[in-house]
């Protein structure tokens, strides 16, 4: 099991704009470790960081947004996140499992490539998307 800690849009988080979402474990008894991910609602705290591609970048080419499809930029920014960070609490749970590079800085499956979401994407381009005609 992998638990989620979601905070909501008035929950002010220390240092949310390093990480939008993080994982880690803790151990409630002896010998159990419970891996878990925290993720927060960015419409606030730095959205051109953590709702990217729904909100303008903050570096790189000045893209228009793409239109978030639940309309929630905030909530659908913590949903790309949410599948980042437990992509990487799942492949490596307890920081013992696969990563690349430096265990005291690994990068994770996720971390490799971040924001590459379709061909040809590069820093503030999310790449070739399909697209909604109708809805954007």
């Amino acid at each position: 099991a992998v638990y989620l800690v979601l905070t909501s849009i008035d929950v002010t988080v220390e240092g949310f704009c390093m990480s939008c979402g993080f994982h880690t474990s803790l151990s409630p008894t002896k010998n159990l470790l419970v891996p878990y991910v925290w993720v927060g609602n960015s419409e606030i705290q730095c959205p051109g960081q953590c709702a990217w591609p729904f909100h303008q970048p903050i570096y790189g080419p000045q893209t228009p947004p793409l239109v978030a499809p639940n309309g929630d930029m905030g909530i659908d920014g913590m949903i790309i996140n949410i599948a980042s960070v437990v992509a990487g609490a799942a492949t490596n749970p307890f920081n013992t499992g696969y990563f690349q590079g430096d265990p005291a800085a690994p990068l994770e499956a996720v971390s490799t490539c971040p924001g590459i979401y379709g061909k040809g994407a590069y820093p503030g381009f999310p790449g070739e998307l399909l697209v909604d005609k109708t809805t954007g």
